[in-house]
């Protein structure tokens, strides 16, 4: 057996046995472990920016594209941001042991069910440092044992986040394995660790379609995953322009480097002459390159901004960067046809002052998440309360959109008997 695979064995068994035993353990033990961690995070704060610095220039010198560099990078605030959110799920509450729709059938059984850890949880993942502290704080919450396969290009960042979790569970009385990292970088563990079904329960990467597509075909344990963020604004011809502007400006440009972020604008076209040069004009300040269909683009530069005629790969394409596609689209249904085409499942949004409008596009858009009059970069475990996430899943089964505690449990049935035999 190779080292790499003697790894993942191990920490994989370790895990295993951890999750046994922290699939009882009680909250405030769990509590203290993430007060732990998020105290941890802000006093090592100088060091964790050390390690970042090596990923970055490691990064910037092979010439990562600036998407990516974003995703990478951390600093203080950030730091900050992680720690807050450490304490946000602290606060929640401890889903384990909760008792879900008990009732007494004819016969006198009482039953329901229990919510559970799943187990053994595996996070895959690209570029992203920020997911070693979420997720492990959420499976901590959850009762479920974690192992963490972060990328090669973050390898120090993950290791110095990895190793302060570990040892804040450790100071608080959690089960050694608990959290535990895989250090090997060696691209081949990872088909190795998707066949170990009869030690891990779930799977969720977090990365490129690449990395997701390549899961998904190896694995033979159970995935969840999210797929690429392309993400549509249906401006109606009811929508309070002012509001169809901010909300467009801030879904483009308040993170342009992550899967919420906006990629492509409808317009209705009975609005274009009064609302596309404001749009432009925001658009413009902001260094958005906008890239337009015919109609659109006619409008734009009339009014003094550049922009550039759209290609077909640019409808349903995830930027991942200051770049938006712009459309003038005839009625409601020409948008919900476009989004059906070309929408990734991730969030959608209408904007109008028209309740027939909205309750039709949030009942007939197929997303993860609908929003009407507000930007998708809502889509994030922690603007919705959950504290943090461990990813955003576009699929449909098990759960959907961003996955916070309740989506990293199960349910076993309970059944209460006075004596009971079957007839």
């Amino acid at each position: 057996m190779s080292t790499f695979m003697e790894e993942v064995s191990t920490r994989a068994e370790n895990a295993r046995r951890a999750s046994r035993k922290l699939a009882f353990t009680k909250t405030p033990v769990k509590n203290r472990a993430l007060e732990y961690i998020a105290a941890d995070l802000v006093s090592q704060a100088d060091a964790i920016l050390s390690a970042n610095r090596i990923d970055m220039d490691a990064a910037e010198a092979s010439g990562m594209n600036p998407a990516m560099l974003d995703r990478l990078m951390l600093d203080l605030p950030r730091i900050q941001g992680m720690a807050e959110d450490v304490l946000k799920v602290m606060a929640l509450p401890d889903p384990v042991g909760e008792f879900l729709e008990m009732r007494t059938l004819p016969n006198g059984l009482v039953i329901g069910k229990k919510r559970v850890p799943l187990g053994v949880i595996a996070s895959i993942y690209e570029s992203r440092p920020n997911v070693t502290i979420d997720i492990s704080s959420l499976c901590i919450k959850s009762g479920n044992a974690l192992i963490l396969r972060g990328g090669k290009e973050a390898f120090n960042s993950n290791r110095i986040l990895a190793e302060l979790v570990a040892n804040a569970c450790r100071r608080a009385g959690l089960p050694e394995g608990s959290v535990e990292f895989i250090h090997s970088t060696e691209r081949e563990l990872v088909v190795y660790l998707l066949k170990m079904n009869h030690l891990i329960d779930l799977v969720i990467p977090r990365g490129g379609a690449g990395l997701i597509n390549m899961v998904r075909e190896n694995s033979t344990i159970p995935v969840v995953a999210g797929g690429v963020g392309v993400c549509h604004t249906y401006v109606d011809c009811a929508a309070d322009i002012q509001d169809g502007v901010n909300i467009v400006f801030n879904a483009k440009t308040q993170r342009p480097t992550v899967c919420n972020a906006l990629d492509t604008v409808l317009v209705h076209a009975d609005i274009t002459n009064v609302y596309l040069p404001l749009l432009a004009e925001a658009l413009n300040a902001g260094g958005v390159e906008m890239r337009c269909d015919s109609r659109a683009s006619c409008l734009i530069k009339e009014s003094g901004y550049k922009c550039i005629q759209a290609s077909n790969e640019d409808w349903g394409k995830e930027f991942l960067s200051l770049i938006i596609a712009i459309k003038v689209v005839d009625n409601i249904d020409e948008a919900l046809r476009h989004i059906e085409y070309y929408g990734s499942g991730h969030s959608e949004a209408i904007i109008s002052q028209d309740y027939g409008s909205v309750m039709r596009f949030l009942d007939e858009v197929d997303a993860a998440c609908v929003y009407a009059n507000a930007s998708t970069r809502f889509t994030d475990g922690a603007q919705f309360g959950l504290g943090a996430e461990v990813g955003i899943s576009t699929q449909k089964i098990h759960a959907r959109g961003p996955l916070g505690l309740k989506e990293i449990t199960s349910y076993k049935w309970i059944v209460f008997g006075r004596g009971h035999i079957r007839p």
